[in-house]
Protein backbone atom coordinates (compact mmCIF):
# COMPACT_ATOMS: atom_id res chain seq x y z
CA UNK A 1 0.00 0.00 0.00
CA UNK A 2 1.00 3.67 -0.61
CA UNK A 3 -0.76 5.45 1.49
CA UNK A 4 1.02 7.67 3.99
CA UNK A 5 -0.56 9.95 6.33
CA UNK A 6 0.83 13.78 5.72
CA UNK A 7 2.74 13.62 8.84
CA UNK A 8 4.52 10.65 7.74
CA UNK A 9 5.59 12.46 4.44
CA UNK A 10 6.66 15.91 6.23
CA UNK A 11 8.61 13.83 8.51
CA UNK A 12 9.94 12.08 5.84
CA UNK A 13 10.49 15.35 3.87
CA UNK A 14 12.80 16.35 7.18
CA UNK A 15 14.37 13.62 7.57
CA UNK A 16 15.27 13.46 4.42
CA UNK A 17 16.64 17.35 4.48
CA UNK A 18 18.03 17.58 7.55
CA UNK A 19 20.00 14.25 6.36
CA UNK A 20 20.94 15.81 2.96
CA UNK A 21 22.27 18.77 4.34
CA UNK A 22 24.42 16.94 6.50
CA UNK A 23 25.97 15.03 3.54
CA UNK A 24 26.65 18.38 1.70
CA UNK A 25 28.08 20.01 4.58
CA UNK A 26 30.38 16.96 4.70
CA UNK A 27 31.42 16.70 1.24
CA UNK A 28 32.28 20.71 1.21
CA UNK A 29 29.76 22.23 -0.18
CA UNK A 30 28.81 26.30 0.66
CA UNK A 31 26.28 27.06 3.07
CA UNK A 32 24.05 28.31 0.22
CA UNK A 33 24.29 24.87 -1.54
CA UNK A 34 23.15 23.20 1.67
CA UNK A 35 20.79 25.26 2.22
CA UNK A 36 19.14 24.80 -1.32
CA UNK A 37 19.83 20.91 -0.83
CA UNK A 38 17.78 20.74 2.95
CA UNK A 39 14.77 22.75 0.57
CA UNK A 40 14.76 20.17 -2.51
CA UNK A 41 15.25 16.88 0.28
CA UNK A 42 12.26 18.61 2.27
CA UNK A 43 10.06 18.91 -1.16
CA UNK A 44 11.43 16.04 -3.14
CA UNK A 45 8.26 14.22 -2.94
CA UNK A 46 5.38 17.14 -2.72
CA UNK A 47 4.13 15.34 -6.23
CA UNK A 48 2.72 12.48 -4.82
CA UNK A 49 0.19 14.36 -3.10
CA UNK A 50 -0.59 15.57 -6.76
CA UNK A 51 -0.60 11.66 -7.66
CA UNK A 52 -2.49 10.37 -4.52
CA UNK A 53 -6.08 10.51 -6.37
CA UNK A 54 -4.59 8.05 -8.57
CA UNK A 55 -3.38 5.27 -6.46
CA UNK A 56 -5.50 3.20 -5.12
CA UNK A 57 -4.63 1.69 -1.25
CA UNK A 58 -4.08 -1.98 -2.25
CA UNK A 59 -0.63 -3.05 -3.67
CA UNK A 60 0.95 -1.67 -6.44
CA UNK A 61 0.16 -3.33 -9.88
CA UNK A 62 2.28 -2.34 -13.17
CA UNK A 63 0.57 0.43 -13.99
CA UNK A 64 0.32 1.87 -10.24
CA UNK A 65 3.81 1.60 -10.31
CA UNK A 66 3.87 4.21 -13.83
CA UNK A 67 2.00 6.82 -11.59
CA UNK A 68 4.47 6.07 -8.67
CA UNK A 69 7.30 7.05 -10.95
CA UNK A 70 5.88 10.18 -12.60
CA UNK A 71 5.94 11.92 -8.50
CA UNK A 72 9.59 13.08 -9.31
CA UNK A 73 8.07 14.81 -12.45
CA UNK A 74 5.35 15.88 -10.31
CA UNK A 75 7.50 17.41 -7.72
CA UNK A 76 9.39 19.11 -10.15
CA UNK A 77 6.75 21.19 -11.80
CA UNK A 78 5.23 22.07 -8.43
CA UNK A 79 8.84 23.53 -7.16
CA UNK A 80 9.16 25.22 -10.55
CA UNK A 81 6.02 26.92 -10.51
CA UNK A 82 6.90 27.87 -6.95
CA UNK A 83 9.96 29.88 -7.67
CA UNK A 84 12.10 27.75 -6.27
CA UNK A 85 16.12 27.79 -7.77
CA UNK A 86 17.09 25.73 -10.67
CA UNK A 87 19.17 24.12 -8.03
CA UNK A 88 16.25 22.86 -5.62
CA UNK A 89 14.26 21.95 -9.38
CA UNK A 90 16.84 19.98 -10.37
CA UNK A 91 17.63 17.75 -7.21
CA UNK A 92 13.60 17.30 -6.96
CA UNK A 93 13.77 15.88 -10.62
CA UNK A 94 16.58 13.79 -10.44
CA UNK A 95 16.25 12.50 -6.91
CA UNK A 96 15.55 8.87 -8.22
CA UNK A 97 18.31 8.54 -10.36
CA UNK A 98 20.52 5.94 -9.97
CA UNK A 99 24.27 6.38 -10.41
CA UNK A 100 24.97 3.19 -13.24
CA UNK A 101 21.81 4.59 -15.14
CA UNK A 102 18.92 2.52 -14.38
CA UNK A 103 17.12 5.11 -12.38
CA UNK A 104 14.07 7.54 -13.44
CA UNK A 105 12.30 9.60 -14.91
CA UNK A 106 15.64 10.50 -17.20
CA UNK A 107 17.96 7.56 -16.78
CA UNK A 108 21.07 9.80 -16.07
CA UNK A 109 24.32 7.94 -15.65
CA UNK A 110 26.80 9.24 -13.19
CA UNK A 111 28.17 12.96 -12.89
CA UNK A 112 25.14 13.52 -15.89
CA UNK A 113 22.87 13.43 -12.91
CA UNK A 114 23.09 16.74 -10.91
CA UNK A 115 25.03 16.68 -7.47
CA UNK A 116 21.69 17.19 -5.41
CA UNK A 117 19.94 13.97 -7.25
CA UNK A 118 22.65 12.00 -5.63
CA UNK A 119 22.81 13.08 -2.41
CA UNK A 120 19.17 13.19 -2.49
CA UNK A 121 18.81 9.85 -3.75
CA UNK A 122 21.20 8.43 -0.51
CA UNK A 123 19.13 10.09 1.35
CA UNK A 124 15.85 9.15 0.57
CA UNK A 125 16.58 5.49 0.23
CA UNK A 126 18.42 5.64 3.65
CA UNK A 127 15.54 8.23 5.65
CA UNK A 128 12.78 5.49 3.79
CA UNK A 129 14.43 2.48 5.04
CA UNK A 130 15.07 3.37 8.04
CA UNK A 131 10.80 4.56 8.79
CA UNK A 132 7.72 2.95 10.01
CA UNK A 133 6.14 1.58 6.02
CA UNK A 134 2.30 1.01 6.02
CA UNK A 135 4.21 -2.95 4.59
CA UNK A 136 7.06 -3.06 7.28
CA UNK A 137 8.57 -2.06 10.15
CA UNK A 138 11.49 0.25 10.00
CA UNK A 139 15.00 -1.01 9.68
CA UNK A 140 17.64 -0.28 12.19
CA UNK A 141 20.64 1.63 10.89
CA UNK A 142 22.98 -1.04 10.29
CA UNK A 143 20.37 -3.72 8.40
CA UNK A 144 19.48 -0.39 6.30
CA UNK A 145 23.33 0.43 5.71
CA UNK A 146 23.85 -3.22 4.49
CA UNK A 147 20.78 -3.00 1.99
CA UNK A 148 21.91 -0.33 0.47
CA UNK A 149 25.60 -1.60 0.24
CA UNK A 150 23.81 -4.70 -1.87
CA UNK A 151 22.74 -1.72 -4.68
CA UNK A 152 26.00 0.06 -4.35
CA UNK A 153 25.90 0.30 -8.36
CA UNK A 154 22.72 2.70 -7.48
CA UNK A 155 25.14 5.11 -5.56
CA UNK A 156 27.88 8.01 -5.94
CA UNK A 157 31.03 6.37 -3.84
CA UNK A 158 31.81 9.96 -3.14
CA UNK A 159 28.46 10.41 -1.75
CA UNK A 160 28.19 7.44 0.15
CA UNK A 161 30.96 7.49 1.65
CA UNK A 162 30.05 11.38 3.16
CA UNK A 163 26.80 10.22 4.46
CA UNK A 164 28.13 6.89 5.92
CA UNK A 165 30.70 9.25 7.96
CA UNK A 166 27.34 11.27 8.50
CA UNK A 167 25.68 8.61 9.78
CA UNK A 168 27.91 6.81 12.17
CA UNK A 169 29.09 10.08 13.45
CA UNK A 170 26.09 12.37 14.24
CA UNK A 171 24.04 10.04 16.00
CA UNK A 172 20.81 11.33 14.46
CA UNK A 173 17.65 11.92 16.03
CA UNK A 174 14.43 10.80 14.18
CA UNK A 175 11.67 13.64 13.83
CA UNK A 176 9.27 12.97 15.42
CA UNK A 177 5.72 14.53 14.77
CA UNK A 178 1.94 14.25 15.91
CA UNK A 179 -0.53 13.17 13.25
CA UNK A 180 -2.43 16.39 11.61
CA UNK A 181 -4.07 16.75 8.25
CA UNK A 182 -5.76 18.93 6.14
CA UNK A 183 -8.82 19.97 5.44
CA UNK A 184 -11.02 20.61 2.33
CA UNK A 185 -9.62 24.57 2.74
CA UNK A 186 -6.29 23.09 2.90
CA UNK A 187 -5.99 24.16 6.34
CA UNK A 188 -4.12 22.24 9.30
CA UNK A 189 -6.62 20.82 11.58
Amino acid sequence: MLQYSLSEQIRHGMEVSNLAYDVARELGYGEQDCHDLSIAGLLHDIGKIVLVKEISEHPLVVEEMKVVRMHPRESYDVVKRCGYSESIQKSVLHHHENYDGSGYPDHLFGDDIPFGGRILRVCDVYCALTSDRPYRKAYDQDAAVRLMLEDIRDFDMKVFLAFQKVIHENKRRPVVLGEFSIDERGDLV
